[in-house]
């Protein structure tokens, strides 16, 4: 049997090398997991844990939340519900410095908290806003990095499936978790606002002159946002208030939007049960690749665990000469260049075992000021290179614009980003306030 400190130390670069070959991220970890189990405990006990892992990790009744989210945020793509909040934000932020570009960000903030994907938002933005920011004089650059970062705010703002994910590892209350993002979401989106508008006065060549919009159209458009609103208050509110758990909150909400889905069915841009198809199989390709990660990622996490790397990292953070808050802004900071290598799932299965025991157990931090931090900093990940998610789907909507552009404009959202998880880590009280006055 190898040593388990020796074993962790060669599954590092087994999983870089894995990943340097072209492996996916979930079955690198996974094969380094197995391994790494088998090294430790043998291999009839690797084995085991190969055949029992995967229904022990996904057999969970909390888990069905998953494709219910991300199925209610398909058929809210397809019920036009994203483009309804854009509209709305056009009208009502046109007349402020880079207007299109706040309405844009809203836009993305509102289907975000209708969806919960921030794949979904940046694709459905992606292809409504940025023609009509380019059209108005927008530079593409950054029309395209305002996308992209609108797209990951879906990550924070409930209805999240990362927020879910991360209740459901850390045997956290999901409820209190989807509720706990709302504050920080709309700080996160005041923020992206506040920067850009600075952003455009700074450098006035990069967005055109506000447009005035009568007070009429303003009110005339906002008939569009009552799908929007109805959804988020019927997913977010029914949990706040104690009416729905989680399950059944995401039950509800994909009924809802399947219904709008019919009312609309006449704007479909294809046929009724086509685009129900393709919702259908989004949703089965998106939930497994969910399940899948949580099995891969899952079983070198297990292999951590097996190491004792989260008791030998507590032992060694106890005798560390340095605030406790510290020693968590130390682990945060780790999130931004994992976040680079791999997807915000793998990342939450392979730090908060070592990392979750450590800051609430030991140190005594709010879970759910932790998870919005580490959920929070896994949106850098998806805006920056070389995985960048959102980057890569857009780049696929707007391929006119180079990678390198898009990646390029996503810099200053990059920065937005810090500076939200900054506040949200001096203030902690903003991500557990509203979860103490639920029911």
């Amino acid at each position: 049997m190898m040593d388990p400190l020796l074993a962790v130390l060669v599954s590092i670069p087994l999983v870089l090398l894995l990943l340097a070959l072209g492996i996916p991220v979930f079955a690198s970890l996974g094969v380094a997991g197995f391994l790494g189990c088998a090294a430790i405990s043998g291999m009839d006990m690797a084995l085991i844990q190969l055949k029992v892992f995967p229904y022990v990790q996904s057999a969970s009744y909390l888990l069905v939340v998953v494709p219910l989210f991300v199925i209610m945020g398909h058929f809210a793509f397809k019920a036009g519900i994203g483009k309804d909040v854009y509209l709305i934000g056009r009208a009502w932020f046109s007349r402020f410095p880079a207007g299109l570009g706040v309405a844009t960000i809203v836009g993305s903030a509102g289907f975000a908290a209708c969806s919960g994907s921030s794949v979904a938002t940046a694709a459905t933005m992606g292809a409504v806003a940025v023609p009509e920011m380019r059209e108005q004089g927008y530079d593409p650059k950054l029309a395209c990095g305002i996308v992209a970062a609108g797209g990951v705010l879906g990550i924070l703002i409930p209805p999240s499936v990362i927020l879910v994910f991360y209740g459901v590892i850390t045997d956290t209350s999901v409820g209190s978790m989807l509720i706990a993002g709302v504050i920080p979401g709309f700080i996160s989106v005041l923020i992206y606002i506040l920067g850009l508008t600075m952003l455009s006065r700074i450098e006035p060549t990069l967005a055109p002159k506000p447009v005035s919009v009568s007070w009429g159209e303003r009110f005339r458009c906002l008939k569009h946002g009552l799908g929007a609103f109805l959804l988020f208050l019927i997913v977010v509110g029914g949990i706040y208030i104690g009416w729905f758990t989680p399950t059944e909150a995401a039950a509800v909400g994909a009924f809802v939007s399947f219904m709008a889905m019919i009312v609309r069915r006449k704007q479909l841009e294809e046929t009724f049960w086509d685009a129900l198809k393709e919702c259908f199989i989004s949703t089965l390709r998106t939930s497994c690749m969910v399940f899948i990660v949580i099995v891969g990622a899952g079983l070198y996490s297990f292999f951590l665990t097996l190491a004792q790397v989260p008791q030998m990292v507590s032992a060694w953070v106890a005798t560390l000469p340095v605030p406790p808050l510290m020693v968590v802004g130390l682990f945060l900071l780790l999130y931004i260049p994992l976040g680079m290598l791999l997807d915000s799932f793998s990342l939450l299965l392979v730090t908060l075992p070592i990392m979750f025991p450590v800051v609430v157990d030991q140190m005594g931090f709010s879970a759910l000021w932790f998870g919005i931090l580490s959920t929070k900093l896994c949106e850098v990940g998806l805006i920056s290179p070389p995985v960048g998610l959102n980057v890569y789907v857009l780049a696929g909507v707007v391929r006119d614009v180079p990678l390198a552009d898009i990646f390029k404009g996503c810099l200053w959202f990059v920065f937005f980003e810090l500076v939200a998880a900054l506040v949200l880590f001096s203030i902690p009280s903003l991500s557990y306030w509203l979860p103490m006055t639920m029911r």
